[in-house]
């Protein structure tokens, strides 16, 4: 009897994760990572600004599928089979503790993303999975009963099942549609605003801690912390926004009005309340130097000065319809996009390999038999916090175990 071969092309977080659980799961197969860089890992390495957001600390599949743009009713049954808990655990069980910040957001406690490379790299010598670096794939040729693999410059590999974590990559998209599959297109997701009309960009590096952000002219929305920078705006509430509305803002070019709720936990009623209520009580005192709100000191006096209020004015000599002016600009300060600006090697796509040609009970091809596919090349993209590297272990995981038991 031959020996399974199984080969799994991508060393990302969903390549590697997923021959690791293949090698672990099908201890007699040969398992075959293919990578076409030198770098294994690159994504893994730069996330979280070094420290490596490996998950979310939301264990409640129901509740965490919330957390994808693209590809939430997909994931709801896999991640019911592997889910961040699961994630969390794995690594501990290999020497690896994550902590969770106050935004749900989980990393090594080391604050390195070297930690989990380390960790990933090590298992896989353990495991003995076969990794080949600087692979450069021409053709992939299904047969009878699995796949030919041909490259430029070395002899052809064959397999038994073959996986596709290949990221964002052209050629893994190649490769897919050449064997059957539909890919949606791409477009960006997780970026920031470019607003160079803005009135704040001089306020650059002031963090609102919950704002409301909203695409005019859509019902998307999306609260958090918001931060101002000298291009605009982002934080989490903003690259949210970026990620939901990522195919509306394509089709407009990047030309769009959002509108800031700087205020989303209180009504127009409860602000213009509290307001008249601050001129009664404190008419001497200049509204500046009142931040009743309690918004960044130097937000808040711009606010008043676009309202047209004149500094060092007495509240009892501002009218009532200048009053009102502030109100409306706390709860829709309106801003002109002009573009988006997206750090490269954090670079996140929505797009890819169209989810209805996927078994996600096995993450098997429905065009193809023992092709799999896992990761960020399927039309599956999260928001910002550990999200889509979740569904990296989570598909990652799901391929193996299938792929371990096919054809046995």
């Amino acid at each position: 009897m031959t020996q399974k071969t199984i080969v799994i092309i991508g060393g990302g977080a969903a390549g590697m994760f997923a021959a690791l659980a293949a090698a672990k799961q099908a201890p007699h197969a040969r398992v075959i990572l293919l990578e076409k860089t030198r770098q294994l890992l690159a994504k893994v390495r730069i996330s979280g600004g070094g420290r490596c957001n490996v998950t979310h600390a939301q264990f409640d599949p129901k509740l965490l599928v919330h957390n994808y743009p693209r590809g939430a009713k997909e994931l709801l049954g896999p991640l019911h089979r592997f889910q961040p808990r699961d994630t969390v655990q794995w690594f501990l069980e290999r020497g690896v503790r994550l902590k969770t910040e106050e935004d749900g957001r989980m990393f090594p406690v080391t604050d390195s993303s070297e930690t989990i490379i380390e960790c990933l790299i090590s298992e896989a010598r353990k495991c003995h999975v076969e990794i080949r670096t600087e692979q450069k794939i021409s053709e992939i040729h299904p047969k009878a009963s699995g796949f030919e693999i041909l490259f430029e410059n070395q002899p052809p590999l064959t397999c038994t099942s073959l996986l596709l974590a290949t990221g964002s990559s052209p050629q893994g998209y190649g490769f897919a549609e050449k064997m059957g599959h539909t890919i949606i297109p791409l477009v960006p997701s997780l970026f920031t605003f470019n607003v160079p009309s803005s009135p704040l960009l001089d306020l650059s590096g002031i963090a609102v801690e919950d704002a409301e952000i909203s695409l005019k002219e859509t019902s998307l929305k999306q609260r958090g912390p918001l931060l101002l920078t000298h291009w605009g705006f982002s934080g989490p509430a903003s690259l949210k926004l970026s990620a939901w509305a990522a195919r509306e803002l394509h089709a407009k070019q990047y030309q769009a009005e959002i509108n800031i709720h700087w205020l989303p936990s209180l009504s127009k009623e409860n602000i213009t309340q509290k307001l008249l209520s601050l001129k009664k009580q404190k008419p001497l005192k200049h509204l500046e130097n009142e931040n009743l709100f309690f918004l960044p000191s130097n937000l808040w006096k711009r606010l008043v000065r676009l309202a047209q209020i004149k500094e060092r004015t007495p509240i009892s000599h501002i009218s009532n319809p200048h009053l009102q002016k502030l109100t409306d600009l706390l709860i829709q300060s309106t801003f002109r996009v002009e573009g988006k600006t997206t750090n490269k090697q954090e670079f996140v796509t929505c797009g890819g390999i169209d989810l209805k040609e996927i078994d996600f009970k096995t993450m098997q091809s429905r065009k193809q038999p023992g092709l799999y596919f896992a990761g960020e090349c399927l039309n599956i993209d999260g928001v910002t916090g550990g999200f889509n590297f979740q569904n990296a272990w989570t598909t990652g995981w799901i391929a193996a175990h299938a792929m371990a038991e096919h054809n046995e």
